[in-house]
């Protein structure tokens, strides 16, 4: 038997005839479709606006819509199937806009196994000219299929689509990282008399560290705010 929502849905309107009431309908109906929507596009929606956010914090040149778009926004451009292929992102990096390119490419969820990685590096065109890539898994990939991905000209990385149904570095507590330059990193080691081994560590394998795309030997200005203190600014040497 049909629910009032549901008659609202199939009719367009609240029964009764103005204008307001159509709207009321509209707005009811839409709310109902967005609340039955699959845990799927859910996590799609998710994971694709943190990895946007992650494009722009990273100096690649990502549109405000892409980061201010709705749930709904998305369903009505992705459908509540999303098909993995129209989910593929490629940007630009604002310093180098017509060399350096990141590509994302959401994979299926069945396990990756070889065969699917040489079929996606033949998709890919361009592959020296690219910055990046990144796999957004859902499953498992085998031995071999990573070990194929090595054959790759640039950094491959991998990020499995549950780490990024939130952006850790939205949390309030969160401090604000910055790469230094290698003038700047030569600065700091000359003030102190230091070498990088005597600086704090940050593991490259952190969260923190891949959601930015740190490097080995790069050193992060870190800058807390906040809490107990105005201002706090330590360094660490990405290990």
């Amino acid at each position: 038997m049909a629910t009032g929502a549901d008659y609202l849905c199939l009719n367009g309107g609240g029964g009764g005839g103005g204008g307001g009431d159509d709207r009321r309908g509209r707005v009811e109906c839409l709310t109902k479709f967005v609340e039955q929507a699959s845990l799927e596009s859910q996590r799609y929606y998710l994971s694709r606006k943190t990895v946007m956010e992650m494009l722009r914090d990273r100096g690649y040149d990502v549109a405000d819509s892409e980061l201010t778009g709705s749930f709904t926004e998305f369903l009505s451009e992705f459908g509540d199937n999303p098909d993995i292929l129209k989910l593929r992102i490629s940007a630009s990096l604002h310093s180098h806009p017509d060399k350096k390119q990141m590509v994302v490419v959401f994979m299926g969820t069945e396990e990756i196994k070889l065969a699917n990685i040489r079929g996606l590096l033949c998709q890919i065109k361009n592959k020296e000219s690219l910055n990046g890539l990144i796999l957004i898994l859902q499953s498992k990939m085998n031995h071999y299929a990573r070990k194929e991905l090595g054959q790759f000209p640039s950094k491959v990385e991998i990020f499995h689509i549950s780490d990024l149904l939130v952006n850790i570095t939205k949390h309030v507590l969160k401090p604000r990282h910055e790469v230094l330059t290698a003038e700047q990193k030569q600065q700091l080691l000359n003030k102190f008399s230091s070498e990088d081994k005597q600086l704090p560590r940050m593991l490259v394998t952190d969260a923190i560290s891949r959601y930015y795309g740190f490097e080995k030997g790069q050193v992060v200005k870190i800058t807390y705010s906040g809490g107990l203190v105005d201002s706090l600014v330590t360094y660490r040497c990405v290990t």
